[in-house]
């Protein structure tokens, strides 16, 4: 866990509805910081760290929806607030469902705001939580060798030693040896706990394997070749 103090980020060219903001948390003991733009607000090396973003929807240049997009589409994660004196429904929904955390309309309350920004802090706490600790298991799947990622991918597929030998056309001993030595570099105490694993690394549905250069897509590298897997199912307890 990061032990950086988060910002509370405010992106509003209005500077009485900004300053205001800025003295509530100031009045709580938040730490916040003010830009007037939406490319001012990209431009800060602060934006990576932990934090959550109050968001004004109308903006010089580009607005704060322009911005969300922007976010999502370099998948910066940072939880964001919305606020504007001229919000509508459509504006609202398309807001959330780009997964605002609130949306106010101007004037709103110092307890609502301040409730919003604590959700939006706890919700960015855990995000990075999570994505250290899938960062963590993808540096231990990465030293694994394209054989060890063999035996995983089907190991996590259900198949036993003596299948995966015949599979891959190695001896049952060299696949115990194999399966230790990727369990002991991944930490994994059980298959089940493997196939919990094997879902962390996914992405879009697809397991992330980069082993030498090489990704692997639901296949399974042999001493000579890629061979299909099974679909996948629970390994056996």
């Amino acid at each position: 866990m990061s032990d950086v103090e988060p910002i509370v980020f405010i992106v509003d060219d209005d500077h009485a509805v900004a300053g205001a903001i800025k003295r509530l948390l100031d009045s709580v003991g938040r730490r916040g910081q003010i830009f007037r733009t939406a490319q001012e607000f990209l431009d800060s090396p602060l934006r990576h760290g932990p934090g959550c973003l109050i968001l004004d929807v109308r903006l010089p240049g580009p607005s704060g929806l322009d911005l969300q997009r922007e976010l999502l589409r370099t998948r910066t994660t940072i939880p964001i607030i919305f606020i504007t004196g001229h919000g509508d429904v459509p504006m609202s929904v398309q807001a959330m469902k780009a997964g605002a955390v609130e949306f106010f309309t101007k004037p709103f309350g110092d307890h609502q705001l301040l409730d919003a920004i604590q959700q939006a802090l706890d919700q960015d706490r855990v995000a990075r939580a999570q994505n250290a600790e899938r960062e963590e298991l993808r540096k231990r799947f990465e030293s694994l060798t394209p054989r060890e990622v063999a035996v995983m991918r089907l190991v996590v597929a259900g198949l036993l030693n003596k299948q995966i030998a015949s599979r891959l056309g190695i001896s049952e001993i060299t696949v115990k040896v194999r399966r230790s030595r990727m369990m002991k570099k991944l930490k994994a105490k059980s298959p089940i706990e493997l196939a919990h694993m094997a879902e962390r690394l996914a992405i879009g549905g697809v397991s992330v394997v980069a082993v030498g250069g090489t990704e692997l897509n639901r296949s399974a590298v042999t001493e000579e070749q890629t061979l299909p897997l099974p679909p996948p199912r629970r390994p056996p307890h």
